[in-house]
């Protein structure tokens, strides 16, 4: 079965695949690395619009196949989170400051303020695009 994962600097030494943060429940202080694994490429599409609106650059969207990306979380000691088709996954408020790969040629950056509600309307039109 084919999957979708969200890369960023696809093709160069610096690709990275979009990870979440999660609490584990075992514990009240650890936290995982989660891939996020889509069914569907439209949800997939419609999460990266979303990280995009909260200043992430440009995630580009991925199919692989699903025991390939089990055996890469496993062995990179990532966790794996499945997406069903159609559910609708948000990303967080927040963001990690530093990942462990760049933007190919970016500086990083300062925090920065939420986007403006003109900004937040375009976000909304794309989605609505989507559907």
């Amino acid at each position: 079965m084919r999957v979708y994962v969200l890369l960023f600097n696809v093709g160069t030494d610096n690709e990275g695949i979009h990870t979440l943060k999660l609490k584990q429940p075992e514990t009240e202080d650890d936290y995982q690395d989660v891939v996020l694994a889509f069914e569907e490429e439209d949800d997939a599409i419609r999460f990266a619009v979303l990280l995009e609106a909260q200043d992430f650059p440009e995630a580009a969207v991925e199919g692989i196949d699903q025991e390939e990306l089990e055996e890469f979380c496993e062995s990179s000691g990532l966790g794996l989170q499945y997406v069903s088709e159609g559910m609708l996954a948000v990303p967080p408020a927040s963001n990690v400051d530093e990942t462990d790969w760049q933007e190919e040629g970016a500086v990083p950056r300062a925090e920065e303020p939420e986007p403006a509600m003109a900004d937040l309307d375009e976000i909304k039109r794309r989605l609505e695009g989507l559907l």
